[in-house]
């Protein structure tokens, strides 16, 4: 098989560390090294200093800890605030100038793509397109639970991508869309915020439902919250409701039933059938455990698709089980990272 994957690291893996001062740039760099990854993906809003400008200092320290860690960038993700105004929303052009001021930061690092969130208009992507041509960088939006591939919402995206004919726009996965359960760490939070046995269960048995029926994948919409609506509709949700209901459940296990949406089952399959437009992958985990496996995704599967389908590319391990511990225990991103990486090699070499 022809595939070339590379071992990356998100540092918002490692936010709570970063959050308590425990670790800095450099030191979040250091770490993702230690846990055998190659390449680095940055939050500049978050990490970069004097943010959106660039300045020979920085520039200087990033390239010089690249160097010195043995580590390239990979991806550069992008937030596109258009709520910066109290009494309106960005204009298009506003929303692509910004669009553009990420991608030429993204370029002058070092990056080779750039990650955009699902609620960024289409017309913002491509009144950039001429922007990331011009500075070889691929925007990537992130398909992140509950969008999925091979659905009407990426249908709207691959319409423009074959209209333009563009190379510069594409997917980013995140490993959200192949859970086969729901994180057990989601669910011991919910138990501490007074979740009962009985509704946890009917929310478990919901989900279990309808990972073996299959879910019904969302749409394409210009107003997401419509089609998140309409999406968890054709998924169960007011029938759970009804159930938890029907169990006299209390606030935290409706809160526990409305979180258990924020995760889906896809078909790995789906990888296969978009690589070509695939461009940097979100290697998602919530938990690891010490005999390195994580519950709630099957990474064997999901990293054996990539391999299938030829994937040129980094999967960049992205934690976030710390905020379904840090209400009450202890986080220890370091080790969930250096678990997670070792999960991966041992994928992608066997």
């Amino acid at each position: 098989m022809d595939y070339q994957i590379g071992r990356s690291v998100s540092l918002y893996s490692y936010q709570q560390e970063y959050y308590e001062g425990k670790l800095d740039l450099e030191g979040c760099i250091r770490e993702a090294a230690k846990a055998g990854a190659t390449g680095i993906e940055l939050l500049p809003e978050q990490m970069m200093d004097d943010f959106p400008v660039v300045t020979p200092e920085f520039k200087e320290k990033w390239f010089g800890w690249m160097e010195k860690y043995k580590t390239e960038p990979t991806c550069y993700d992008a937030f596109l605030e258009n709520h910066i105004y109290d009494n309106r929303t960005l204009t298009i052009r506003e929303q692509v100038d910004m669009m553009n001021r990420d991608i030429k930061i993204a370029q002058e690092l070092g990056f080779k793509t750039l990650r955009t969130l699902v609620a960024t208009p289409l017309d913002v992507i491509e009144g950039s397109l001429a922007c990331a041509e011009e500075n070889n960088i691929k925007v990537c939006i992130e398909v992140h639970s509950p969008f999925s591939l091979n659905s009407g919402w990426a249908d709207g995206y691959m319409e423009m991508i074959l209209r333009t004919g563009t190379k510069h726009f594409g997917f980013m996965p995140d490993f959200g869309i192949f859970c086969r359960q729901i994180p057990a760490q989601l669910r011991s939070q919910a138990f501490r915020l007074g979740a009962s046995k009985e509704g946890v269960k009917i929310v478990d048995d919901a989900f279990s439902n309808r990972v073996e029926k299959g879910f019904t994948k969302i749409k394409y919409d210009l107003n997401l919250g419509l089609a998140h609506q309409a999406y968890m509709k054709a998924n169960g949700f007011p029938e759970l409701m009804e159930a938890l209901k029907k169990a006299n459940a209390n606030q935290a296990d409706f809160n526990y039933a409305m979180e258990s949406f924020g995760y889906t089952w896809n078909d790995p399959k789906d990888i296969i059938d978009n690589i070509q437009y695939i461009y940097h992958t979100h290697a998602k985990c919530y938990d690891l455990t010490e005999d390195y496996n994580e519950p709630s995704i099957p990474v064997k599967e999901v990293v054996k698709a990539y391999k299938k389908a030829g994937y040129h590319g980094f999967l960049s391990t992205e934690y976030e089980g710390n905020r379904m511990l840090n209400d009450a225990l202890p986080v220890d991103s370091i080790e969930q990272v250096r678990r997670h990486q070792e999960v991966l090699r041992r994928a992608i070499e066997e």
